[in-house]
């Protein structure tokens, strides 16, 4: 079974990057460009693994994040925070509401990967 990932991203390039590198890999995908549809995407899809543009539109990633982990049937999904505004304390921040990964765009397509692989390799010991 392919692993399902959902893709909230509200900036149509970087969603069209995340789609062929993940396609590569034959990974089933979800994309989002809203964060006001992001949880009805977890409920319906259930991802095995989300990627968060931290700004979004209308909800911020940071609350969706802290949403995901509240809830007792997806808390256990890893989170990748990417975000354009890397600073120490944006990373803190965003750890604290539950992202597993973080990564500042722009980013490669190894850090991508190599995260991605992090956070599912993590899933599977729990």
């Amino acid at each position: 079974m392919a692993t399902k990932v959902l893709i909230v991203e509200d900036d149509l390039l970087n969603r069209m990057f995340y789609e062929a590198v993940f396609r590569q890999r034959g990974y089933e995908l979800m994309l989002v460009d809203d964060g006001a549809r992001v949880l009805d995407a977890v409920d319906s899809f259930t991802p095995d693994i989300i990627t968060m543009d931290i700004h979004l539109p209308h909800v911020s990633g940071r609350k969706l994040i802290r949403e995901i982990k509240r809830n007792p049937q997806t808390q256990h999904i890893p989170i990748l925070a990417i975000t354009a505004y890397a600073g120490k304390r944006d990373e803190e921040g965003i750890r604290r509401a539950g992202a597993g990964g973080y990564l500042a765009k722009p980013l490669s397509i190894e850090s991508l990967l190599g995260e991605v692989d992090a956070l599912l390799e993590g899933q599977k010991v729990h």
